[in-house]
């Protein structure tokens, strides 16, 4: 998340990313393009990240993933970010991280990655993604070690986001409360 000098960043060795002819996913752009009130989305060659503040969602060029499956996972990751603005679903963590909480930054990327998990597996592409992502949960699982009911939470707000993405604004916020 990048906002009031906040991001949440997915970072990749870029030095070793090879380009690749990645095609794009009929059924995974249907979701995509499903969502309500989209961010802007936008392709910079050197990172990942959700910026609150222009409410826009950065991500490498697709050929810069070594499938479309990591490509697609790394934007669902972002794009679950984004749901949390305030022109969303306003999740409080999103804009607490700006403000700079450390455990809150740890309870926003745990959102993140299983909202793309869950995405990934509804899409039919976890098979290809499932072992990055579980990595990635399981770092941030150990920031959270003293607040185990975060992982509840971090689910529920997961799956609001899902929701969301998919174009179920309406069950996303009144789950919500």
């Amino acid at each position: 998340v990048k906002g009031a000098s906040s991001k949440l960043h997915h970072f990749w060795d870029l030095t070793k990313t090879r380009k690749h002819k990645v095609m794009p996913v009929e059924a995974i752009e249907r979701i995509i393009a499903a969502m309500p009130q989209p961010p802007k989305v936008e392709h910079n060659p050197a990172e990942a990240f959700y910026s609150i503040g222009l409410d826009t969602v950065s991500v490498p060029p697709a050929n810069q993933f070594d499938s479309a499956e990591e490509y697609y996972s790394t934007l669902f990751h972002e794009l679950v970010h984004s749901t949390g603005h305030d022109s969303r679903l306003q999740r409080p963590s999103l804009s607490r991280i700006a403000q700079g909480s450390d455990h809150l930054y740890s309870y926003e990327e745990l959102v993140a990655e299983m909202g793309a998990a869950m995405l990934c597996g509804l899409t039919g592409i976890a098979p290809k993604t499932i072992d990055n992502s579980a990595a990635y949960i399981a770092n941030w699982l150990q920031s959270l070690r003293d607040n185990p009911d975060y992982v509840i939470y971090a689910g529920a707000a997961a799956q609001k986001a899902c929701r969301y993405i998919k174009g179920e604004r309406n069950r996303a916020r009144k789950s919500n409360r």
